[in-house]
């Protein structure tokens, strides 16, 4: 196993990513030393709230030793914003917090100093708006990434959207062959290099029960030939039928459920496993994991959140 220092980013200050930070050191025994980036003014007053007590060891990330690091402190690179709550609704106030918390985080990685990355979750609605999709394609974006794939991953299944946040009437426009095959070659060299197994990978169609009254069918002149040209290379197979594949015995002959659009394949794989799974970004320079969980603005300060999905990208990360 590897344990280098795993990056984390706690992501929009007004989330319930801090209390399953502090909740998943506190209940899992982590090797890795965590290196936080957040505000050290929320960090405290969250504490405070939440009834934490930790000592901080602050950083200047520009020069400080990774091999002395462990996690009998909070390790913390600071960021300031300028909050006089622990939590407050969320705005796009923090936008400027969020992106030089990104800024700082790639310009670690591109240093190649630390190679493990997890973020926390960031309003899409508010940091976004309208210039990307999601932080998939955010990240992607900034290391030039221009083949990426959402995988959210669990050991006994995950799955894939073709299509990530796309309106539904969007959907059809935006699934080609080209694209389906470059996410089932990314999820395919993923599964086997750093898993290290070849996976059984199953595809579903768009339509239900995989047909049309359309004269145009996705599943016959689109889907159908882009799994037929990867056969000879992958263990795939499809299309299936979305309202079928995730039935007991049909989703357990694959390692894989990839699916055209987002809550396709997303509703099901939360139904069967809820918090246990992590969003894993493929195609990038490094490991990126983000928690399977938003913001949360409704569980905001009741310490009643679960740590799981923090927790799993941790491990996930200490093994890889």
């Amino acid at each position: 196993m590897s344990f280098n220092p795993i990056l984390i980013l706690s992501g929009e200050p007004n989330s319930i990513f801090l209390e399953i930070f502090f909740k998943a050191r506190k209940l899992s025994k982590i090797r890795s030393p965590l290196i936080l980036i957040s505000s050290e003014n929320i960090l405290k007053k969250q504490m405070k709230k939440l009834k934490v007590k930790n000592k901080i060891n602050l950083l200047n990330y520009k020069n400080f030793d990774f091999e002395k690091l462990n996690n009998k402190s909070i390790n913390l690179i600071n960021i300031d914003f300028d909050q006089k709550k622990p939590f407050q609704k969320i705005s796009k106030k923090s936008n400027k917090f969020i992106e030089k918390s990104f800024q700082i985080a790639f310009e670690i990685i591109k240093k190649e100093k630390i190679y493990k990355f997890i973020n926390g979750p960031i309003s899409k609605k508010h940091f976004l708006g309208n210039k990307y999709l999601g932080i998939t394609e955010y990240i992607s974006k900034k290391f030039s990434a221009k083949k990426n794939c959402m995988l959210i991953y669990n050991k006994k299944l995950s799955v894939c959207p073709v299509t990530t946040h796309l309106p539904l009437k969007q959907v059809s426009k935006n699934i080609s062959k080209k694209k389906i095959k470059q996410k089932i070659t990314l999820i395919n060299n993923f599964y086997k290099n750093v898993l290290g197994y070849v996976p059984k990978i199953g595809v579903v169609g768009l339509n239900p029960h995989c047909e049309s009254v359309s004269n145009f069918n996705e599943d016959q002149k689109i889907i159908r030939p882009a799994i037929e040209d990867l056969k000879t290379k992958y263990n795939i197979s499809g299309p299936y039928s979305a309202d079928t594949v995730f039935i007991k015995n049909i989703r357990k002959k694959f390692d894989v459920i990839v699916g055209m659009y987002h809550d396709q394949v997303l509703t099901p794989i939360k139904t069967l496993y809820e918090y246990d799974a992590i969003n894993i970004t493929l195609g990038l320079p490094f490991i990126r994991i983000s928690p399977d969980h938003g913001p949360n603005e409704k569980m905001l300060g009741k310490n009643l959140s679960n740590p799981l999905s923090l927790i799993q990208a941790i491990k996930f990360l200490e093994k890889h």
